[in-house]
């Protein structure tokens, strides 16, 4: 039976002649060298891209996981790329240790997440690669190397953010902070109170974001605050009950919106504020249950709420089968190449659709306005760049690329995707150099 892997939401699929799960770095290694080409990483499949996608081998580590060592004076921990960030958090709790931030989302591996720069939120706060210390990676010729910030950190910087091309991680070591517990609280507010008092508000918290609920006219603001108080009740959570009420509204009342946007505006007035403690791994995610599919554009922070005002016009005037809230987030610059967050402040806006229906009809409608505002797109998530988009958009795109090559001169990492990324053209005998 052939073989045969799908994304998370199912949108992207692939038929490799291999799917290969080693037990260690040597393993792997060996597949690097022998196994059928191109190479690529799977983790939990939670990109919307098709970066994982080949008709060679498709390498999961899920058994390159764990925790390997720690240091408890500097907060530091080595573990297996393949360690889930469900288990992860587990792990760090366990020695005394913590993420400073995270996404709403526990089940990607965290080599995934550090390739494809997933964020949580958080003015002052960075991408999970920003906390690199240092990285075993197996290169294209199945060699082992180590680079760490200590003593390569241009190498940390090039390869933080490596989209599976930069070599196949195998163990990563992350500088975290001393375990903490957060107050956190949500509530709602009219949108445009929002993206009028957006810099005020986002810059008031530690970690601060919000969610509009298409055809709503209301914002839902989430807090999160460090806290010294004793941990409270979390909330029952509700989101995925939340979503099939907006969904059923989006089919029951298709020819009546004036009724449809009377009931959802009226419903999410309502929703009860929260107000809560808990420990730090108890607070950041949230249960996703329902599929869809997500495109993400990270752009100037000041341009954030002109973006989102135009993208609720677009979806509200031509798009009424979307009823996903929209996510909107800030990340802290970083000096990475790759970097979506590359030297700027940034404002994040994801917009999202359910996966039983066609995405691409709302996404490229909506990317272009994206790219007016200058936004670059979540590595992971819907987008149509290519290339030369790339280079315009990235100062250090040609010096990571060459770093690239170093490290896969035979391009085992390169899928046809990956080489329209790079743009590298491909010929009958594989990908060119």
């Amino acid at each position: 039976m052939a073989n045969a892997w799908n994304n998370w939401s199912g949108f992207v699929t692939a038929s490799p002649k291999q799917i290969a799960t080693p037990a260690d770095a040597g393993e792997l290694a060996e597949l690097v060298r022998s196994a059928p080409g191109p190479l690529r990483v799977a983790g939990a499949g939670h990109s919307f891209t098709p970066l994982v996608q080949s008709d060679g081998t498709i390498v999961s580590l899920e058994k390159i996981e764990g925790l390997v060592s720690h240091e408890p004076a500097a907060n530091r921990a080595r573990v297996g790329a393949g360690t889930r960030l469900g288990a992860l958090m587990q792990i760090l709790q366990g020695i005394g240790q913590a993420l400073p931030n995270m996404g709403d989302i526990d089940k990607q591996a965290i080599g995934g997440a550090l390739g494809t720069a997933t964020h949580g939120s958080g003015p002052t706060l960075g991408a999970y690669h920003t906390q690199l210390e240092a990285v075993q990676l197996v290169d294209g010729k199945g060699k082992l190397r180590e680079y760490s910030r200590a003593s390569d950190q241009d190498m940390i910087h090039a390869i933080g953010v490596a989209l599976g091309s930069f070599g196949i991680l195998t163990e990563v070591t992350m500088n975290n902070i001393a375990a903490y517990r957060l107050r956190r609280r949500k509530w709602v507010l009219p949108i445009g109170d929002m993206l009028r008092d957006f810099e005020r508000m986002m810059a008031a918290h530690r970690s601060a974001e919000f969610y509009y609920i298409p055809f709503s006219g209301y914002a839902q603001f989430i807090a999160s605050d460090l806290s010294d108080a004793q941990p409270t009740q979390r909330p029952t959570e509700d989101d995925e009950e939340g979503l099939a009420t907006l969904r059923k509204l989006r089919t029951v009342l298709r020819r009546l919106p004036s009724l449809r946007r009377a009931l959802i505006k009226g419903a999410v007035k309502k929703v009860p504020a929260e107000d809560y403690v808990q420990d730090w791994l108890n607070v950041y995610v949230s249960d996703r249950r329902t599929k869809f599919n997500e495109m993400e554009y990270h752009l100037p922070y000041e341009e954030g709420p002109k973006a989102l005002a135009e993208i609720i016009a677009l979806t509200e005037k031509h798009f009424p089968e979307v009823y996903f809230p929209m996510e909107v987030r800030s990340v802290a610059p970083d000096e990475f190449w790759l970097s979506p967050f590359h030297k700027r402040l940034t404002c994040s806006i994801a917009i999202h659709h359910d996966a039983a229906n066609d995405p691409r009809p709302f996404m490229r409608a909506a990317e272009p306005i994206f790219r007016k505002y200058g936004g670059r797109p979540h590595w992971g998530k819907m987008h149509s760049l290519k290339a030369a988009d790339f280079k315009k958009i990235y100062p250090r795109w040609d010096d990571a690329l060459a770093v690239r090559r170093d490290i896969d001169p035979e391009n085992r990492f390169v899928s046809p995707y990956m080489a329209s990324l790079f743009g590298i053209e491909p010929s009958p005998f594989g990908i060119k150099k």
